[in-house]
């Protein structure tokens, strides 16, 4: 199993655990080989679960305290104590925190999964970022529960985790023309594609800005596009352009020490 780490969070302490998972070390095969985590892939649901308990015991962590969404691109975040009972999810993309043990999950292939802490209050934050939550303002939603729960924004450490990079995402010109109409300056985040009258997003260096922007005591965005690393991570993107509309789903969680 291959899990990446980020500097900032890691820097917040023991109190705090999380990881970004790579696509290995699972039980799942063919085009879901092999740590497919999304229930809603199309994946056998047990080998799904099995998956998820392996990601979530090598934190240390109860293979029950996995709470993930009903992701839908929506910008609504919410404050949780509890799992969810298997398909029955509420509809949201952000995830809040102060209870000790209970891990909170991203699944992506392409979208940026955040993960946000504030480990002096002792609250997590966790979002669901594709273009449209980003440009949208998930981040800002989830922020904003953090701090009702006790959380300074300027204490808060994030990180924008594996997903599309700038190289793998080409977009057209009514897409670019969506983030300009939000504010010109967002004009920075496109570069000319090779294809005449397109571009190459650059989707975590947005949400990495909006993240800077709210004032948090730091971001990182790790780098790693999902779309161009077959080996490591599952990607919509890539699954698409070669004519298979099924894909696994990346993890990412994070946590407050039990």
């Amino acid at each position: 199993m291959i899990r990446f780490q980020a500097d900032a969070i890691t820097q917040a302490g023991a109190a705090v655990r999380h990881a970004f998972f790579s696509r290995q070390g699972g039980v799942s095969d063919g085009i879901y080989g092999s740590l497919n985590c999304g229930f809603g892939s199309g994946d056998a649901e047990d080998r799904v679960a099995a998956n998820r308990s392996r990601a979530v015991t090598s934190l240390d962590l109860a293979a029950e305290s996995l709470v993930t969404l009903h992701q839908a691109h929506t910008t609504t975040a919410l404050v949780v104590d509890a799992a969810f009972e298997r398909g029955c999810a509420p509809v949201a993309d952000g995830l809040v925190t102060r209870t000790p043990g209970l891990a909170l999950g991203v699944l992506s292939a392409d979208c940026a999964p955040v993960l946000m802490a504030d480990a002096e209050a002792g609250v997590i934050g966790a979002a669901h970022a594709g273009w449209r939550g980003a440009v949208g303002g998930v981040v800002e939603s989830t922020i904003d529960a953090m701090t009702k729960l006790g959380a300074r924004t300027d204490r808060i450490v994030a990180a924008v985790g594996p997903c599309i990079g700038w190289e793998s995402y080409e977009v057209g010109p009514e897409f670019r023309a969506q983030f300009v109409a939000v504010s010109p300056g967002n004009d920075s985040f496109f570069v000319p594609a090779i294809r005449a009258g397109f571009f190459r997003f650059n989707l975590p260096g947005y949400v990495k800005y909006r993240l800077d922007t709210l004032g948090v005591a730091s971001a990182e965005a790790l780098g790693l596009d999902t779309c161009a690393d077959a080996d490591r991570f599952f990607s919509c993107r890539r699954n698409t352009l070669g004519g298979e509309k099924r894909y696994g789903r990346n993890l990412s969680t994070i946590a407050l020490a039990p």
